[in-house]
């Protein structure tokens, strides 16, 4: 019964540091937007004056009544600290 226990009962997630999480704002209806970035798997390579960088693009919509598309484009560098971000649509909060 023990084994039964351990296997359907779990810690609760904790936030992981490979998480970069944002959050936005509608510019059409003002609703704010959470949103994550997996610095492990989201991350794509890319070479800007023989550096290495990484991009995202992520396209975010809220769950209200309104179904204006946000999107975000964000840069790392190699350590994966933000280097630079862009948004169209709303705003970063």
């Amino acid at each position: 019964m023990g084994f039964l226990k351990k296997l359907f009962s779990s810690a609760p997630a904790r936030p992981s540091s490979s998480l970069y999480n944002f959050a936005v704002k509608c510019d059409r209806c003002g609703e704010t937007i959470e949103g994550h970035i997996n610095l492990a798997n989201d991350l794509s390579n890319e070479f800007e004056d023989d550096r290495e960088i990484f991009f995202v693009r992520k396209v975010l919509m809220g769950s209200s009544r309104c179904f204006q598309q946000i999107e975000v484009q964000m840069k790392f560098d190699a350590n994966k600290q933000l280097i630079e971000k862009e948004i169209s649509g709303g705003k970063f909060v």
